[in-house]
C-alpha cells in the first residue's frame, strides 16, 4: 500500500540547484533512509514532504487518512508546559478516547455513553497508554514528568520531541537525524524499538549501524540523480560499488571513443551533411560522458606534524564534582605515543568536562593535569564556529593556517584541504552564511585540522556530518600519526578509529577497556549471567487494576507518582544522613546539609499524607 509519492519535484536557491525532477514512493511498512551529501538538500526535501516548504515544481501525493509525524532538528515545544503536559498536548487520537472515557465515568447514569466509551478504549487498546508513554520517557532519560520544558537542556528537548512522535504512533514517521543527542544506550533501544514496531519510516541519519539494522531500503541523491537500493546499508555499499565501477568503465570507453571522434571532427570540412551533423551531436554526448568526474577523494596523507616528546599527557588523581554530582574521582592515566582512545558513557557522566580539563578550559578540584612541552592540542568542540558577516569559506580557514606540512618537504594548502573535505573551488568562495548546518561543521573540522595538532580531541565530531564526509574524515584520521581522543555515539566510527575505550559509568567511575565499541558490547553481553533476572515493570491499566477504579485518571497518576517521589526523597534523606555520620563535613557544609534535610523531611511528610488520603479513597 502506497502511503506517499514524491512526483517530479525540484528545488533551487538562486543559481544553486539542490535537486531537479526527482521521484520516489514510500509504501506501508518500509523503513527508508535518504542519503546525500551535506548541502544537497536533505532537510529541504523533508520540509517539502511534510509541508513546511514548497517545491519549485512537482507535487507530494499522500494517501487519504494517513497520520504523519515529523521529527525535525529544530524542536517546536511550548516551554511553559511540563514534560507530561507536552505529551498530552499532542494530537494523539488516543487522548480524546481516554478523555471521553473519563467523562463517561463521571456520569454513571448514562449507561449507553459509558458502554460506547468503554468499547472504544478496548478497540484502540488505550488502557495501557500511560504505561507506554512512561516507558518511552524512561528509556529517553526523561523521568521527571513535572519538569518544565523551559528548564530542559537542548539535548533533553530533542529527546522529548522524539518521545512525542513515538508515543503518537503515526502511520508514517519522518525523522531528521534521530540519533543526535542520544547516548549509546538510547540509540540501541531505539534500534530495537523500530525493528519490532510495525511503523513506516523515512529518515535522514548518518548512523551507519542504525541504517544497517533498521532500514530495508536506501534512497541516495548523488550529483542530482536518484538511486534506489532495496536492502540494508551493507547491500547498498555493495551495489553502489558495482554501479560506480560500471560508470567508470563507461567513462573509460567514452574517453577512447572521444579520441577517435575528435580526430574525425578535426578532419571534417566546413560543409556538413545530415549524416555528419547527427554524428557531431553524438560527439558532444560522448564528450560529456568522457569528461564526467566523480567528486570523491581518498585521503592518504603522510603528515609531518610537530615532534612529540617523551612526555605527552599525564593525569594524576584528578577529581571533579558539581555540587553533589561526582564526575571524576582520583582518575589516573599516562598517555603514550600514537594512542587512539574512544570515550563512551551516558549523557551527564562527565565526558565533555573531562576533555575541558585536559585542554585547560576547566580546573580539576584535585589532582594534576601535566601536558608535555611539545604537545599541541586540536580541539573540536560541540560549539562550532562563529563566522563574521560577509566572510567566505576560504577566509575562515586561512585565519587558522595556510597549509599542513607533509613528509618529503611537501605541503597541503588550505584550499587543498577544503577540497579533500568536499568543498570544491567554487564553493570555497561562497559566503559562509550560505552553508548548511552540516557544511558548517565540516568547515569547523577543517579549521581544527589546518592547525596541524599532534594531539587531536574530537567531541561528537559525527553530529550533522553526512556519510560521505564521515568516510573522508575516517580516512584522514587513519593516516593521523598523533594521539587521538574521541567522544562519539557513532559506533561505526568508533569501531573504525579507536584502539581502546574509556567507559564513563557515572559517579566518578571510569574504566579502561582494551578494544573498540563492538568488542565492548560483546564483552558486556557475555559477562551477563544467562539467568539474570530482568526487571519488568508490571503493566498497570485502568481496567486491570480494580483497586484504583474509585480514583479518577489524574488521581491514579498522582498516586503512582507519589510512590516514586516518596522513595526518591527517602533515598536523598539516607544519603545526607550517611554524610553526617562520615564526619568529613565542615561546619558550613553541616549547616547547608541540615537545611536540605529539613526540606526533604517536610516534602516527604506532605507527600506521604496525600498518599494516605488517596489510599483511603481506594479502600473505601
Amino acid at each position: 500500500m502506497n502511503y506517499l509519492s514524491v512526483e517530479n519535484i525540484s528545488k533551487s536557491f538562486g543559481e544553486r540547484v539542490l535537486f531537479n525532477d526527482i521521484s520516489f514512493g514510500i509504501n506501508k511498512d518500509q523503513k527508508v533512509a535518504f542519503i546525500a551529501k551535506n548541502g544537497t538538500g536533505k532537510t529541504s526535501l523533508l520540509n517539502i514532504i511534510t509541508g513546511i516548504a514548497e517545491a519549485d515544481s512537482g507535487q507530494i501525493v499522500m494517501r487519504k487518512g494517513i497520520h504523519m509525524a515529523f521529527l525535525s532538528q529544530k524542536e517546536n515545544l511550548d516551554e511553559n508546559l511540563t514534560v507530561e503536559e507536552t505529551i498530552f498536548a499532542s494530537d494523539n487520537p488516543l487522548l480524546e478516547i481516554i478523555s471521553n472515557y473519563e467523562t463517561a465515568l463521571l456520569k454513571p447514569d448514562d449507561a449507553e455513553a459509558y458502554q460506547k466509551a468503554f468499547e472504544k478504549m478496548d478497540a484502540h487498546n488505550a488502557w495501557d497508554f500511560e504505561t507506554q508513554y512512561t516507558q518511552i520517557l524512561f528509556k529517553l532519560k526523561l523521568e521527571d514528568l513535572h519538569q518544565k520544558v523551559g528548564n530542559l537542556s537542548g539535548g533533553q528537548k530533542k529527546r522529548l520531541g522524539l518521545a512525542t512522535v513515538l508515543i503518537n504512533r503515526p502511520d508514517l514517521l519522518i525523522l531528521d537525524e534521530p540519533t543526535n543527542h542520544l547516548d549509546l544506550e538510547m540509540i540501541e533501544w531505539l534500534e530495537e524499538y523500530f525493528k519490532k514496531e510495525n511503523i513506516t519510516l523515512f529518515m535522514v541519519t548518518h548512523d551507519r549501524y542504525f541504517l544497517e539494522r533498521v532500514c530495508n531500503e536506501i534512497v541516495e541523491l548523488e550529483n542530482g540523480q536518484l538511486y534506489n537500493y532495496r536492502g540494508s546499508y551493507s547491500y547498498y555499499l555493495d551495489k553502489k560499488e558495482a554501479r560506480v565501477q560500471a560508470e567508470q568503465s563507461s567513462v573509460e570507453k567514452a574517453k577512447n571513443l572521444y579520441k577517435k571522434e575528435l580526430d574525425w571532427m578535426r578532419r571534417q570540412p566546413k560543409a556538413r551533411t545530415t549524416k555528419s551533423k547527427s554524428r557531431i551531436d553524438d560527439f558532444y554526448d560522448i564528450k560529456e560522458k568522457a569528461h564526467k568526474r566523480r567528486n570523491e577523494h581518498e585521503v592518504q596523507l603522510e603528515i609531518n606534524m610537530e615532534r612529540v616528546g617523551s612526555k605527552i599527557l599525564e593525569l594524576h588523581n584528578i577529581s571533579k564534582s558539581f555540587q553533589d554530582k561526582v564526575l571524576l574521582d582520583k582518575f589516573e592515566y599516562v598517555f603514550k605515543k600514537g594512542e587512539r582512545i574512544g570515550i563512551i558513557g551516558k549523557n551527564g557522566t562527565g565526558k565533555s568536562t573531562f576533555l575541558n580539563m585536559i585542554t585547560g578550559r576547566l580546573k580539576p578540584d584535585a589532582g594534576k593535569v601535566i601536558v608535555g612541552e611539545t604537545i599541541k592540542f586540536g580541539y573540536y568542540t560541540q560549539s562550532g564556529i562563529n563566522p563574521k558577516p560577509g566572510q567566505k569559506v576560504i577566509d575562515i580557514i586561512k585565519e587558522y593556517g595556510e597549509y599542513i606540512p607533509l613528509k618529503k618537504g611537501k605541503l597541503i594548502s588550505a584550499a587543498q584541504l577544503l577540497e579533500r573535505f568536499l568543498f570544491d573551488r567554487k564553493r570555497q568562495y561562497d559566503f559562509v552564511e550560505k552553508l548548511s548546518g552540516g557544511e558548517l561543521k565540516r568547515l569547523y573540522l577543517c579549521t581544527v585540522l589546518i592547525q596541524n595538532p599532534n594531539f587531536l580531541i574530537l567531541d561528537e565530531p559525527t553530529n550533522d556530518l553526512d556519510i560521505v564526509t564521515l568516510n573522508v574524515l575516517e580516512s584522514f584520521l587513519l593516516d593521523f600519526p598523533g594521539c587521538l581522543l574521541v567522544v562519539s555515539h557513532d559506533r561505526y566510527f568508533m569501531d573504525k578509529i579507536v584502539d581502546h575505550l574509556f567507559i564513563f559509568r557515572g559517579d566518578g567511575v571510569i574504566e579502561d577497556f582494551p578494544g573498540n565499541y563492538s568488542d565492548f558490547r560483546t564483552y558486556e553481553d557475555s559477562s551477563e549471567p544467562e539467568t539474570k533476572a530482568t526487571e519488568k515493570k508490571e503493566k498497570q491499566s485502568w481496567r486491570q487494576d480494580d483497586t484504583t477504579q474509585k480514583l479518577t485518571h489524574n488521581e491514579q497518576k498522582e498516586y503512582k507518582r507519589l510512590e516514586k517521589d516518596i522513595q526518591r526523597l527517602e533515598e536523598k534523606k539516607e544519603k545526607i544522613e550517611a554524610e553526617f555520620v562520615s564526619g568529613e563535613l565542615s561546619q558550613e557544609q553541616i549547616q547547608e546539609k541540615s537545611m536540605k534535610l529539613q526540606k526533604i523531611i517536610k516534602d516527604s511528610e506532605e507527600k506521604t499524607e496525600r498518599w494516605f488520603e488517596l489510599a483511603a479513597i481506594m479502600e473505601a
